[in-house]
């Protein structure tokens, strides 16, 4: 049986521009940004959050990830894919229960169809746009790592499912935030020592972003955007949350990173 834990890592960075995350800012400037996914323990199943990168592209990037590492360069060793970390904290891919996945970008999909005994958690929104998206949004969907065979999937309804409650006692809780792409979801931990953790996921690209003095550099919608980080920002003060943002390369090195944890 899992202790509750939630452990924090990274498929390594991707090197873009800063006005790739924070709009209108940079001037072309080069930026590195981390790529952070989680894992959460837990007695009634253990639960990956997106997964990354797919180490399996990093043999050949450009026919698995397309025309979209022109814009963000991948930095990654195999050994930072997500079965590899797993593997070295001690768990196996049967091990894994659930991936909940905050969308489909190709920088949180690593960890579908890895695990053979998990169930696939997304918004059906985001699942049914990651078929077929936009042309401007075409490159961030790379379809090999979710077009699987024989994957179990829950799909969630929009606000309808806010606090959708996967463990059942109120461990992780999962609630609709839209804008950055249509389907996008963050995720409430509640931990029995640390308290609750806020996985903004991309619904907050980094810190200015929370803070309300930046909009992220690639979004579905700016109004969305906008009132999704408003609503984060409820959840977060009615619970004290630690916020966690999406791609922070200033505030990520903060947290406490695998194989330590939070409890």
């Amino acid at each position: 049986m899992s202790p509750i834990r939630l452990y924090m890592l990274q498929s390594g960075t991707q090197v873009c521009r800063l006005h790739d995350i924070k709009m209108n800012q940079g001037n072309g400037e080069p930026y590195e940004i981390p790529v952070p996914w989680f894992l959460l323990t837990h007695p009634a199943g253990n639960v990956v959050i997106d997964g990354g990168l797919a180490a399996e592209g990093l043999a050949d990037p450009r026919a698995y990830w397309g025309s979209s590492i022109d814009t963000f360069r991948i930095v990654m060793s195999p050994q930072e894919g997500c079965l590899a970390q797993l593997s070295a904290l001690g768990y196996g891919a049967e091990d894994i229960d659930y991936v909940i996945l905050s969308h489909m970008h190709s920088d949180h999909t690593g960890a579908v169809g890895r695990f053979p005994n998990a169930t696939h958690i997304v918004q059906r929104a985001e699942y049914n746009y990651a078929f077929a998206p936009d042309w401007f949004a075409a490159a961030a969907y790379v379809r090999r790592d979710f077009d699987r065979p024989d994957l179990h999937w829950h799909f969630l309804d929009g606000e309808a499912s806010d606090g959708f409650d996967l463990l059942g006692d109120g461990t992780l809780q999962t609630f609709f935030t839209p804008g950055h792409s249509v389907g996008h979801q963050s995720v409430l931990i509640r931990l029995p020592n640390t308290g609750h953790v806020l996985l903004a996921g991309d619904a907050a690209y980094t810190m200015d972003h929370w803070d309300e003095k930046a909009l992220p550099g690639f979004l579905a919608s700016t109004v969305d955007t906008v009132r999704s980080v408003r609503k984060l920002h409820v959840i977060a003060d009615r619970t004290d949350a630690v916020v966690v943002t999406g791609h922070d390369p200033q505030a990520w090195p903060r947290f406490r990173h695998a194989p330590d944890f939070y409890d």
